[in-house]
């Protein structure tokens, strides 16, 4: 099969990824055999190949927004049959007997693997995943469509959870690329009364942001007509938290959806920025529970990801256009028909 394999971290510039032949992966007895079909990309997978998120073993598959169909599997699997097509996430197997996995927070568990990093992921034309960790897709998005929802999707929604936001509530979002044009969404539908700021650094993004209903846009920086109650920070910049924490009214809540910051976030002034019980909240990975609850809720909306299509021997250049902001929203790889 055909797979694009990063060997060792380097710029996206030096084009990190190698298209390489590897063997068909065999499933083991809980496992299913995946055919990709299509596989997102995103900040993550910039991250992986930059050595900014270090992969526990080398080479590997990046990717871990993965659609495809079920082509075998192993003697003990249940849940699907050959042919039926699923989703793969960003969490690849969690140990299930921890206090976190016990208690709902799988996507703490010490012992947990990750798509991509620490097990070959979705730039392939297959790969293996443990049926638990697997998820039907609703029939009304096409491959391509439901691709950006496994990663950006999710983990949106779980940011959108932590939030605990309340109809009515001014809310903020930093950054508008594959997760908040998502995220926006479906705060638009359950929380119709909820006014949406946006603040990003590109015009398109920011025409995007009102199309999609956002009641004003700016940049980081900007004072909006309004003090924020609830801000989602999904940007890889550090100056966005302080940008956030200075316009959050008091009593507000900043969750912060980035595995890690590029620059580092600024020295901030306790009486400016903190107190007044402002709350700052960090969201790591995803559980099962999110993809399960989101992927319905997003076929009823429905949400209608923006997406643009590459084929999977132009995976260096999307993670350069990743990098520089070039996209419109959310890139996806087509592996396979």
């Amino acid at each position: 099969m055909k797979a694009m394999v990063l060997r060792k971290p380097s710029l996206a510039e030096e084009n990190p990824l190698e298209l390489v032949d590897l063997s068909i992966p065999e499933p083991a007895d809980n496992q299913i055999l995946v055919k990709v079909l299509v596989c997102g990309a995103c900040h993550t997978d910039l991250d992986e190949v930059e050595g900014r998120l270090i992969p526990s073993t080398l080479p590997i598959v990046p990717g871990h927004q993965v659609v495809g169909t079920v082509a075998g599997k192993g003697k003990a699997v249940t849940k699907f049959e050959i042919g039926d097509r699923v989703g793969i996430t960003w969490l690849y197997w969690s140990c299930g007997k921890c206090n976190f996995c016990k208690t709902g927070q799988e996507n703490l568990c010490d012992n947990a693997k990750w798509t991509g990093k620490d097990a070959d992921g979705g730039y392939a034309e297959y790969m293996v995943i443990a049926e638990d960790f697997a998820y039907p897709l609703p029939a009304s998005f096409s491959d391509s469509q439901a691709a950006p929802l496994l990663c950006a999707g999710v983990i949106g929604y779980r940011t959108l959870r932590l939030a605990e936001i309340m109809d009515g509530e001014v809310i903020g979002l930093y950054g508008f690329g594959a997760s908040a044009h998502i995220v926006i969404q479906v705060i638009k539908h359950k929380f119709p009364n909820c006014p949406v700021f946006v603040f990003t650094k590109t015009e398109q993004h920011a025409q995007l942001a009102k199309k999609l209903g956002a009641a004003w846009t700016g940049r980081s920086g900007d004072k909006p007509p309004e003090k924020l109650n609830k801000a989602m920070d999904f940007t890889p910049v550090g100056e966005c938290v302080r940008d956030a924490l200075e316009v959050l009214d008091r009593g507000g809540r900043l969750v912060i959806n980035a595995i890690r910051k590029e620059t580092p976030v600024p020295a901030l002034e306790y009486a400016e920025y903190l107190w007044l019980e402002k709350e700052v909240k960090s969201v790591a990975n995803v559980t099962r529970r999110d993809a399960e609850e989101f992927l319905p809720l997003a076929a009823q909306i429905p949400i209608v990801p923006t997406i643009e299509e590459f084929p999977l021997e132009e995976a260096n250049d999307v993670l350069l256009s990743i990098k520089h902001s070039r996209l419109r929203a959310a890139a996806v790889l087509r592996i396979s028909e």
